[in-house]
């Protein structure tokens, strides 16, 4: 009733399209993953966010666990930034990437069969990547053996906030070293999920990064020295061996909340419902 009414409530003509579905096994759990949008006319305000009475896409990502054919658990991060992106009211800084609609996969994943034999490959080349990330001295980033896992020109389509990139280049300057300069001790891994079916892996933590909040100017914050978890899914398509395409949703909101500030209550005041006493 929290999340589902009131989408349902204020954005009218809803439809669903999900874009990759990603199903296998996990801690000895059936698991699904999908990712997609519900596409639809944002006719009422959903919170705080103005109606435009446009028609949006609202993208989605979710992980649900599945004992005897019924949902035992659910994950689920909204990306309502880039819901404010599509309204015009947008209150933070610019973000450092490019803030589009996330395409879809280059290659459809299959929705009627499971491929585990190829998903463990997909999973092998993902975990391995993600493995080499870990290794940053803290210094260069050639520390991080994990260029040769990716494809050339790889897309990397990171939340609103961040934005989409393409390629080894565009991913360092636009995410990976802003990133790296606010939270050089960050430490990932503690995941819920890690599934691969076909060419396609997905791998997420609740949350699955921690890090202190300590240099840098990320998203226009200054340090905090606070210390942060954060919500993070990964969809990835493999091609030839190589990741191709990287979907990565994280709970941004969730983050700048834990840093002290309330993004909604800055889109309340950006869009005329400001405080006027204390």
């Amino acid at each position: 009733e929290s999340l589902w009414q009131p989408l349902l409530s204020s954005i009218e003509n809803a439809s669903r399209h999900d874009r990759i579905i990603v199903s296998g096994e996990y801690d000895s759990r059936e698991m699904v993953a999908i990712h997609g949008t519900l596409n639809g006319t944002l006719a009422r305000d959903l919170f705080d966010i103005p109606g435009s009475g446009e028609s949006v896409q609202l993208r989605y990502c979710e992980v649900h666990s599945v004992e005897a054919a019924r949902i035992s658990h659910s994950w689920i991060l909204i990306d309502l930034l880039d819901l404010m992106r599509q309204v015009g009211c947008w209150p933070l800084a610019p973000s450092t990437g490019r803030e589009v609609a996330w395409p879809e996969p280059e290659a459809a994943p299959a929705t009627e069969s499971v491929d585990l034999d190829t998903g463990r490959i997909t999973l092998d080349v993902t975990l391995a990547m993600q493995n080499a990330l870990g290794e940053f001295d803290g210094d260069s980033l050639d520390s991080m053996p994990h260029n040769s896992y990716w494809a050339d020109g790889f897309g990397w389509y990171g939340p609103a906030g961040i934005g989409i990139t393409h390629g080894m280049t565009e991913f360092r300057a636009h995410h990976q070293i802003p990133f790296l300069h606010a939270f050089p001790d960050r430490r990932g891994g503690d995941h819920y999920v890690r599934m691969g079916d076909g060419e396609f892996s997905v791998t997420g933590g609740w949350p699955s990064v921690r890090a202190t909040h300590s240099g840098g100017n990320w998203m226009g914050m200054p340090p905090t020295g606070k210390f942060i978890g954060m919500r993070v899914m990964d969809f990835y398509r493999c091609e030839d061996g190589k990741l191709a395409e990287n979907w990565v949703p994280i709970d941004i909101i969730d983050i700048l909340r834990q840093m002290g500030v309330d993004v909604f209550a800055r889109l309340r005041h950006l869009t005329g419902r400001f405080e006027t006493t204390l």
